[in-house]
């Protein structure tokens, strides 16, 4: 598993902890956070700018959700898999330098690592749903770069 994978994960972990947890100041939030898991300062320095992004853009991403998952509600998405499916989003739709593809790929990976097999589906179905309405494209980024 390389640095950005274990990246996603501690900004999942934290995004969870975010929102299942006691409300509290970001930045103290992030200070426990990341004493807590000893992370690395070269994960720290990826993941840090992808959890504040979601939480900048939390009702948009929520929204998109919302729009792609047909037939359940918010609530009714397990808080893990809705903070995988809001990274995943977050990097499709603001992060041109990360290829739509990669995103769901670690999305997915990391959807039956830290939930169930099923929950890796259901994760690989929403975002197949918003890849195709994304106007870049899906394995490069926004200037054509190469795959990753």
């Amino acid at each position: 598993m390389g640095k950005r994978r274990d990246a996603r994960l501690l900004a999942v972990q934290f995004l969870y902890q975010v929102e299942v947890g006691a409300k509290q100041d970001l930045e103290r939030g992030l200070l426990n956070f990341w004493e807590t898991t000893e992370a690395e300062a070269s994960l720290r320095k990826l993941a840090e700018p992808a959890i504040r992004g979601v939480l900048a853009h939390h009702e948009e991403l929520s929204a998109q959700i919302k729009k792609y998952s047909q037939n359940w509600d918010l609530p009714r998405i397990a808080p893990v898999d809705r903070n995988i499916l809001r990274l995943a989003l977050y990097e499709m739709m603001h992060c041109p330098d990360i290829p739509p593809v990669v995103s769901i790929n670690e999305a997915i990976e990391i959807a039956k690592q830290l939930s169930t097999e099923e929950s890796g589906r259901f994760v690989n179905g929403i975002l197949d749903q918003a890849i195709k309405t994304l106007n870049r494209p899906a394995r490069g980024d926004a200037d054509g770069g190469k795959k990753r």
